[in-house]
């Protein structure tokens, strides 16, 4: 069964691009240019075709080409789970709420992950192992909720009590029967997101053994900010009240989970690796989902790789097109110079984008 698929792509006012249609045919895809002129635009307008923010977090305004502010779209032709054909449609006008359409009904984001997996690799990641951990669940989230379409709906349970008890703690709450049935809220939330991720690792850490990469294999733990795995949450939120009040917000909980990795053959943690390894490490647990995914679901998710040629070398930037072409995966990626794709060759599909008078062309 062939991978999934973006088969045909439309913009109307998204970001530089004023309108464009681009054809696919499943193959990888190299798309080439100056910087600025508008490429990675298009692999963001891909990365609303599946639930959340997209690659960059945008809010739905910085979306809409400027000045003139009209709202956008994004329109998509797609080859999803189980081979069944769907047209997308996603939009938003002025400020207001990004809204989804399947197959001309209209559907929650979290329906787009139900016909479609998409992974991505950005350069704003690169700094991902040596950050904040806020950077890294969300790196963890957006795996997880490649395995698990329902890990965002959760989450949003889990937020919106734990906003409410946060508000109580602000007011100096003492009353337990305030508490109690937030408490229990974020606890169920909280240990379904903690399973949903354990799962997801555990998934990683299998298709990396064994695997025949280029890549660093990588040893991967769930912590929380102590060091120490949270084994019963709503007693720990219970305990933990006078502390939380102290504090003015929710101190324990999967909110506060940190993922750790470890570079398998130097028994080296990834933030004491080279700037190079780290790279190599985010490229190989993107791999090890891709991977995964087409075990679970019999079919490869689209990868997005944005500008992650630049920071390969000839050998490796060959290796990885054989991986992503051995996996049948349609890849979009996205490279200064139609040079760093030479080694994928016919394999692959070749765009070029160019800035002309303040809009992005595609030839």
């Amino acid at each position: 069964m062939s991978g999934l698929a973006i088969t045909a792509l439309g913009l109307s006012h998204f970001r530089s691009h004023r309108a464009a249609t681009l054809q696919f045919d499943g193959r990888p895809v190299a798309i080439s240019g100056p910087n600025g002129a508008g490429k990675t635009n298009i692999l963001e307008a891909i990365s609303l075709l599946s639930p959340g923010r997209g690659l960059r977090r945008a809010t739905t305004a910085e979306l809409a080409r400027r000045p003139q502010a009209l709202g956008w779209k994004v329109r998509a032709e797609v080859r999803g789970l189980g081979g069944s054909s769907h047209k997308v449609e996603t939009w938003a006008e002025g400020e207001g709420a990004r809204e989804v359409r399947i197959d001309d009904k209209a559907a929650s984001q979290t329906a787009l992950g139900r016909i479609l997996r998409i992974l991505w690799l950005v350069p704003a990641m690169d700094r991902l192992w040596i950050e904040a951990a806020e950077g890294r669940r969300r790196f963890l989230d957006r795996m997880t909720l490649s395995f698990a379409p329902d890990h965002a709906e959760v989450s949003l349970v889990y937020e919106k009590a734990m906003r409410d008890r946060n508000r109580l703690l602000k007011d100096g709450v003492t009353d337990p029967h305030w508490y109690a049935a937030l408490e229990s809220q974020m606890a169920e939330a909280g240990n379904q997101i903690s399973s949903n991720r354990q799962a997801a690792v555990a998934r990683l850490m299998q298709a990396q053994n064994g695997a025949e990469t280029a890549f660093p294999q990588a040893d991967l733990t769930l912590l929380g900010p102590d060091g120490e795995e949270l084994e019963d949450l709503a007693l720990a939120l219970a305990q933990g009240r006078r502390r939380d009040m102290a504090a003015g917000r929710t101190l324990v909980g999967p909110h506060r989970t940190d993922l750790h990795a470890t570079y398998r053959a130097k028994g080296v943690a990834a933030d004491q690796c080279s700037t190079g390894e780290q790279k190599a490490l985010l490229i190989s647990l993107i791999l090890a989902n891709a991977r995964a995914l087409a075990a679970d679901l019999g079919q490869p998710p689209v990868l997005l790789f944005d500008e992650v040629a630049a920071h390969l070398d000839q050998a490796r930037r060959a290796a990885l097109y054989d991986e992503i072409c051995h996996l049948g995966a349609q890849a979009l990626m996205t490279g200064t110079e139609p040079g760093l794709f030479d080694s994928l060759g016919t394999r692959g599909q070749s765009l070029t984008v160019v800035e002309e008078g303040g809009e992005s062309r595609i030839s």
